[in-house]
């Protein structure tokens, strides 16, 4: 059917596939760090307490002083196209783009920070993206990460009048295709080293025990994630929890506690990986490969690793492109 001349330009339909992660400030100032600390320490998923009594502390406390440490951190893991995770998570979207054909279109944005979910939403909806696939790059489940990223997106499609469709994508905390590649990864990092290491330590970012005692299912995610990959790989591994923040108890045992105690026990070869962390951040880089060492060393410690996340290597790249294709199944028939 011929279209009236006055009528709009309507782009050919297309399905968008957007991954996302956690986010970073634009740069490595203190400025920077503010803003973005200041929205991520906002969400009332990530901060469970009521606004009426945290945002004075936050406002009052936490971003007057927190941010110049955060960006020193910052400063020593930042690469010539930007910040870590934000790099990594461009080079995989990039990665991905061939996989599905030209009438897929991948993206990908971050929940705290730019790009952002909402704004990379509206792109692809201009762009004739009438179904969209929303992707964390969360393997294990978590209110504070994957809810609050699905969250976001469901905000911005609630301010659409005419919404594409949205499916995202679950956990994939026990996939054999994500364990898979997990081994494949591990291992390969380990025979490169230059030492055998006495103890392999799986650091997964900690959660307050509050939100393990409220049904959030994170901590089983990781515990079975560890165990599904032992089993994999024939060796015993050590589940840690890194990244305590505030007053309250956090998930045990603390990375660092387990670092600083692991050579009085005898052990003095280790190495760590994360398995919750889709890319390197500055939570692997920065807390693990270089406060981690420095903890395991002055301990007593002679040889530390620290072994990169999946990033854009292709046991990772080819793992996601079979859960997104999974995840498409219809759609991309359909397209």
């Amino acid at each position: 059917m011929n279209r009236p001349p006055e009528h709009p330009a309507i782009p050919a339909p297309k399905i968008g596939v957007l991954i996302t992660n956690l986010g970073t400030p634009d740069s490595a100032d203190v400025g920077a760090v503010r803003r973005y600390l200041a929205e991520f320490l906002s969400d009332r998923r990530v901060v469970e307490i009521p606004p009426i009594l945290w945002q004075p502390i936050l406002r009052g406390i936490i971003l007057r002083t927190r941010p110049k440490k955060s960006a020193h951190a910052y400063a020593q893991v930042w690469r010539e196209d930007g910040s870590p995770l934000a790099a990594i998570t461009a080079l995989q979207a990039a990665a991905l783009r061939a996989a599905f054909g030209d009438s897929v279109l991948v993206d990908y944005a971050m929940r705290y920070g730019r790009p952002a979910i909402g704004d990379r939403l509206r792109t692809m909806k201009a762009a004739g993206c009438d179904r969209i696939l929303i992707a964390p790059l969360y393997p294990q489940y978590c209110a504070a990460t994957t809810a609050t990223a699905n969250d976001s997106a469901f905000a911005a499609l609630a301010a659409m009048r005419w919404q594409p469709a949205l499916r995202t994508l679950p956990p994939y905390y026990d996939d054999p295709a994500y364990i898979d590649a997990l081994k494949t990864s591990v291992e390969a990092s380990l025979a490169a080293l230059p030492f055998e290491p006495e103890a392999i330590l799986t650091s997964f970012h900690g959660m307050p025990q509050r939100t393990l005692e409220l049904g959030d299912p994170y901590h089983c995610h990781c515990q079975k994630t560890a165990r599904l990959l032992s089993e994999a790989m024939g060796r015993e591994l050590v589940v840690t929890f890194q990244s305590r923040f505030g007053r309250a108890k956090w998930l045990e045992p603390a990375t660092d506690v387990t670092l600083a105690a692991l050579p009085g026990q005898g052990v003095r070869k280790i190495a760590i990986l994360s398995p919750g962390f889709s890319a390197d951040c500055l939570e692997t880089l920065e807390e693990l490969a270089i406060r981690g060492r420095e903890t395991f060393l002055e301990a007593g410690g002679t040889d530390f690793a620290y072994l990169p996340c999946l990033n854009d290597g292709a046991p990772g790249i080819e793992m996601l492109q079979l859960l997104l294709r999974r995840e498409l199944a219809g759609w991309i028939a359909a397209s």
